[in-house]
């Protein structure tokens, strides 16, 4: 019988998750079946029990349901509990198993498809919110160096600073908090968005000094230029991309985790590319 998977949200039409896992299910010759499920704001443990007991193997979860699916799982890896948010569910007898692919995703589209090792790099992440949280984790673990939470707020930045300080194996990683036009000088390898603000075509202060020659700027947004990547471009920057690479990665990671198969991702990043 061919297994069933789904991504939910609120909004969810605009998923491209389906498409990507079609194509990763085409090239293993797995047999599976993937579907976007628009769930109720305040309806998601209740279709989560319904997917379950429709036979669902597992589920990716995004907007706004990430912390939920969290606080709903009975068991969490370790990625889940360091980013304290889960977008990878998978259905076991009696057990809901939560993991958070999105750092990794990210991480790996920066080294593969990027081939810019992390290693030693500086790293300015800007955002303190869950998207920035997601992947703090597994970018200190890469870049063994310092790196910089840039946020509107110093108390929010600070705060995510804080998890990294209780964190056993982080705690001796150097993370430093900074609020929004207090940067000064700094210049930074990596310079990574992780905030909405490409929504609403919000400028980000950044002083116009922050990349270092060869830097990479990096969106988590995907499908249209920000205002941070145009600014970017406009100084120079070496490399610049969004986020589709990062969607494709941790869905190759969510694959990974319910089929134990890992797909090739550069011909499903490049088709989605001739979409844009």
């Amino acid at each position: 019988m061919t297994d069933k998977y789904a991504v939910i949200g609120n909004p969810i039409a605009h998923s491209k998750s389906p498409q990507i896992h079609k194509m990763f299910a085409d090239q293993t010759g797995q047999d599976i079946s993937y579907e976007a499920i628009l769930a109720p704001l305040d309806g998601f443990a209740a279709t989560i029990e319904r997917l379950r007991k429709e036979g669902y193997k597992g589920c990716n979860v995004t907007v706004p349901f990430k912390h939920e699916a969290w606080q709903l799982c009975n068991e969490l890896t370790s990625r889940a509990i360091d980013a304290e948010a889960v977008n990878t569910l998978k259905f076991e007898t009696g057990k809901v198993i939560g993991d958070n692919t999105d750092g990794i995703g990210l991480v790996r589209d920066i080294e593969h498809n990027f081939s810019t090792s992390l290693k030693g790099k500086r790293i300015l992440l800007i955002g303190a919110g869950g998207a920035a949280h997601g992947v703090l984790h597994l970018l200190l673990e890469a870049a063994q160096a310092p790196l910089v939470i840039y946020n509107r707020t110093l108390e929010k930045a600070v705060s995510l600073k804080k998890t990294i300080e209780q964190h056993e194996k982080l705690k001796l990683r150097s993370v430093e908090a900074v609020e929004f036009g207090k940067l000064g000088d700094k210049q930074f390898d990596v310079v990574i968005n992780a905030t909405s603000a490409g929504l609403t075509d919000s400028e980000i202060p950044l002083p116009v000094t922050v990349f270092a020659p060869g830097a990479l700027a990096y969106d988590m947004m995907y499908g249209r230029e920000t205002p941070f990547l145009k600014f970017a471009r406009e100084h120079g920057v070496a490399v610049i991309t969004d986020g589709l690479g990062m969607l494709v990665e941790q869905a190759a990671e969510s694959f990974f985790i319910w089929r134990g198969v890992r797909p090739e991702t550069a011909p499903v990043i490049a088709a989605l590319r001739k979409q844009q």
